[in-house]
């Protein structure tokens, strides 16, 4: 399915982006952990902002003081918020020592209104320990920006964050996957960093005008390496396949963990209990063969539901386990390939009100950054092609001559 309004504007699609960030965090946080199976038995199947959290009827000692449910969003949000404020501030594009300098502030030393916990605190106070590891190496450790990320618990952080960066680079997949390489390369090692750089590739190919979801996987693909580029071609073939078979979500969700489990040790299991405890395992650790599971299950959703934004929403979040974190970022993706005609009021209303933010406020502030960021790269782009077509001009001479 293409973007049917070719002019779809740059600010509509930033917006639509953080939207589909927030909207795919709040409707997977209640069901974050569960497997399909549990979801369908609990929920039948989860399509509102008011699915009350699984965990409600926990003791405040067993949920960590946190609530969710109406709304609420999580880190996945809150730390996309801190990226895009990072691009408020510095204007330009962003590196490793950005990492260790505004991602370490806005998580430290910013306070904010964090929905989970109902209160204004430091971010850091919320986060799991390999995001709290950005601030231990960085602030606590001091090592070179570019190795913050070495030694830290493989996963998805960094992937789940970095959606800005796709849109800092629009319609330009291999930028969106340098820059952040460089940029998460202070906070992830191997398949984690390598599923951020794809990531941010996915959402830049998302900006091009008029293109469609097949072609945003294509280019994801163009860029994605060792496991990571193997997990997410093995998907999207299956989810094409099942698609033109009409294969119900049951069976869809089946074979893709079916699939997954050759480069994703996780399983259905992904709590961290005390029976774990010294248990060696696979999971989490730097490797070439393996993959978050998170990025390529978000696009083989996408390629799925066709390129339907609320779909592939929903169908990610309702296959279980890191519910919140693959719609994410299915809801980015799709975000900003269609703009914000399909976010629903209703659904932006209530995200402001529960979590205590004006989104839209807030992705207009990073859609100037982004034009004032794109007009300095204009100009560079000038002013390189003309010393490139200086140097080639002898050249070309040379051959005509010849």
């Amino acid at each position: 399915m293409t973007s049917s309004d070719q002019g779809l504007s740059l600010r509509g699609r930033i917006r639509a982006l953080l939207h589909g960030v927030a909207i795919g965090d709040a409707l997977g946080a209640p069901v974050e952990k569960l497997s399909a199976g549990e979801i369908r038995t609990r929920y039948g199947r989860v399509q509102s902002l008011d699915t009350p959290w699984h965990k409600m009827e926990l003791s405040e000692t067993a949920r960590n003081g946190r609530i969710r449910g109406s709304g609420i969003v999580t880190d996945d949000t809150l730390m996309t918020l801190c990226v895009t404020a990072i691009y408020d501030a510095e204007r330009r594009h962003l590196d490793a020592w950005d990492m260790a300098k505004g991602m370490v502030e806005q998580i430290a030393w910013i306070p904010r209104y964090v929905p989970e916990l109902q209160r204004e605190a430091m971010l850091v106070e919320r986060l799991f320990y390999p995001e709290k590891w950005i601030f231990q190496r960085h602030q606590l450790s001091g090592v070179d920006p570019r190795q913050g990320g070495i030694g830290n618990m493989v996963n998805c952080g960094a992937a789940m964050y970095i959606a800005p960066i796709g849109a800092a680079n629009p319609c330009d997949p291999q930028a969106a996957y340098d820059e952040a390489i460089a940029f998460a390369s202070g906070h992830q090692q191997s398949y984690g960093l390598e599923a951020a750089g794809v990531m941010a590739a996915a959402v830049a190919a998302a900006f091009v005008p008029g293109t469609s979801i097949d072609s945003i996987v294509h280019a994801a693909l163009a860029v994605a390496k060792d496991g990571t580029r193997n997990a997410i071609a093995e998907i999207v073939e299956a989810a094409a396949l099942q698609r033109q078979a009409g294969a119900s979500h049951a069976e869809i969700t089946d074979e893709f963990h079916r699939i997954i489990a050759a480069f994703s040790p996780m399983g259905d299991d992904v709590n961290h209990s005390r029976a774990k405890a010294g248990v060696p395992t696979d999971a989490y650790q730097p490797s070439r063969r393996l993959a978050i599971e998170e990025l390529p299950l978000a696009l083989g959703f996408c390629i799925y539901a066709g390129g339907e934004f609320r779909q592939a929403i929903e169908d990610g979040i309702n296959s279980g386990r890191d519910t919140d974190s693959i719609g994410v970022m299915a809801g980015a993706i799709l975000g900003a390939l269609h703009g914000e005609s399909v976010i629903r009021e209703t659904d932006r209303l209530q995200l402001d009100r529960v979590n205590h933010f004006d989104l839209t406020a807030e992705a207009d502030k990073f859609a100037a950054a982004v034009t004032s960021i794109l007009t300095t790269d204009r100009s560079r782009f000038v002013a390189l092609q003309h010393q490139r077509d200086t140097l080639l001009a002898p050249t070309e001479a040379a051959i005509r001559v010849a």
